[in-house]
């Protein structure tokens, strides 16, 4: 065939465009810009990458065309299928149709962890030579990339290959606004998902909790009854609508000394002292039987219930062996933008994260703190998604930095917010005290972390867009320092 992706260069649709090339298809794609790391890794696999959006990219006319849910109804190319009457799609319908249709699905599902989890379990089952495909929407290090084709192949024992999606709840495209993730299950009757967390997130899609809440509700019930849903009881509102919602058989799962209200985790994790170098172990029971001691390389309880969700998936979904699942979850190599080491010039480290709801905040910097108690950690954080910018989680934020010594707060990332919703920065720096002030640049962040960290402390970096430049005007600013 011959796909047409209408805004090809975000991560999805980008990665989208790889499995179609990598399935044999002939691809082309049109963006407003092909910037690193998407543009150059379409163009190296000779996707044909038109800059802008005009009908003439339909010519020659295409068997298909895939729209991306960032792309208006008012755009030419979606114009022109439109009225051609070229077969079009989304993103996720793409998906399903033409890579999970001969699979098995494991969705990772949630607010928080997502991108991590869905690359611990394409890790886990490609190491153990179940030959995944894999659809995740960040950089996982180890995996050769962000999206796999696998293998079609049926095996006696096995039956159909796993495909591992990670599962987003935005809206699919604009003549669809159902969650993206409705079209991953119910693909075949035995599809596994995991739900690791709901907390209110894109304001801009869901203006209520119940709102967000009836997306995961609608997506539980949507698991098959042959099916799996591995869900963490820790977090109340996920325990409470998959309790309801499921008619899947649920494997929950807790860490030791969690409250779970009324549900009883079949799968325990009780964490151990961290290790040298920032490692983590933990120990699994199942059923109050112990399955061994498993480690991470990646610190934080956050991870280790990360971890536990993708064993206890892959475990109890597609049948792998424990020691594989110990001795592969051992080499796991984390994903860019997650607690991701950029360097330490001066013997400053510099982390980049992409946290940037409040929870995910709090957790990253206690994992950055057990990892290195020592010297002064410093926090720069950009708010830049719908959610980040509103007022909505203004009293959450000032109990986020609670692990950082210092806090450096950038303008907001988007200037489409009503005054009156936005979140209040002054006011932010006001309630977290002393060690915190709202600044008026990226520049401004840079000249102060350069003036004032010293060797032994760190930086930890904090959005979810490119936060200006930041990362390499401070490396190169703590490069240059006598």
């Amino acid at each position: 065939m011959r796909v047409h992706l209408v805004g090809v260069a975000g991560t999805g649709m980008g990665a989208l465009a790889a499995l179609l090339k990598e399935a044999g298809e002939t691809v082309s794609g049109s963006d407003a810009a092909f910037d690193p790391p998407v543009g150059p890794v379409l163009e190296s696999l000779g996707i044909r990458c038109l800059r802008g959006y005009e009908a003439a990219h339909l010519n020659p006319r295409p068997d298909l065309v895939v729209v991306g849910n960032a792309i208006r109804r008012d755009n030419p190319e979606a114009q022109e299928a439109e009225r051609a009457g070229i077969p079009r799609t989304s993103m996720s319908q793409a998906l399903r149709d033409r890579f999970l249709a001969k699979r098995r699905a494991l969705v990772v599902s949630g607010t928080h962890g997502k991108t991590t989890t869905s690359a611990m379990c394409a890790w886990l089952l490609w190491r153990a030579g179940l030959e995944p495909g894999w659809f995740i929407g960040g950089v996982p290090k180890g995996l050769p990339s962000s999206a796999a084709v696998g293998s079609t192949r049926l095996r006696p024992e096995q039956g159909r290959a796993p495909f591992v999606v990670e599962g987003d709840e935005y809206d699919a495209v604009y003549w669809d606004k159902k969650p993206k993730f409705l079209d991953y299950v119910g693909v075949g009757k035995d599809d596994v998902a995991i739900v690791t967390s709901v907390e209110h997130d894109h304001v801009d899609i869901y203006p209520t909790e119940a709102d967000y809440e009836g997306a995961f509700e609608r997506f539980v019930s949507a698991v098959p009854d042959q099916g799996l849903v591995v869900c963490d009881a820790h977090d109340a509102r996920a325990r409470s609508l998959v309790s309801r919602s499921a008619r899947a058989r649920v494997a929950f799962y807790a860490l030791d000394r969690d409250d779970t209200g009324d549900v009883t985790p079949t799968w325990l994790g009780a964490p151990a002292a961290p290790m040298g170098e920032g490692e983590q172990a933990f120990d699994l029971f199942a059923g109050g039987v112990s399955c061994g001691r498993f480690t991470l390389r990646q610190p934080g309880l956050h991870n280790v219930r990360n971890a536990i969700a993708a064993v206890v998936a892959c475990l109890d979904g597609f049948g792998l062996a424990e020691r594989d699942a110990r001795a592969h979850l051992a080499s796991f190599e984390g994903v860019l933008r997650r607690q991701e080491l950029l360097g330490a010039p001066g013997g400053i480290r510099v982390y980049d994260d992409f946290a940037h709801h409040p929870t995910a905040v709090d957790e990253t910097l206690r994992a950055l703190r057990s990892r290195h108690p020592e010297g002064v950690l410093w926090v720069a954080f950009e708010p830049r998604s719908a959610t980040a910018c509103r007022s909505l989680h203004q009293e959450a934020y000032a109990r986020a930095f609670d692990a950082a010594d210092r806090v450096l707060l950038a303008p907001l990332g988007r200037a489409n917010v009503p005054q009156a919703d936005r979140l209040d920065l002054t006011r932010l720096a006001a309630d977290l005290g002393a060690k915190a002030r709202a600044t008026a640049s990226v520049d401004a962040i840079v000249d102060e972390l350069a003036g004032a960290a010293r060797r032994g402390d760190t930086i930890a970096l904090l959005s979810n867009g490119a936060f200006g430049g930041i990362h390499a005007k401070l490396l190169r600013r703590l490069a240059a320092r006598p």
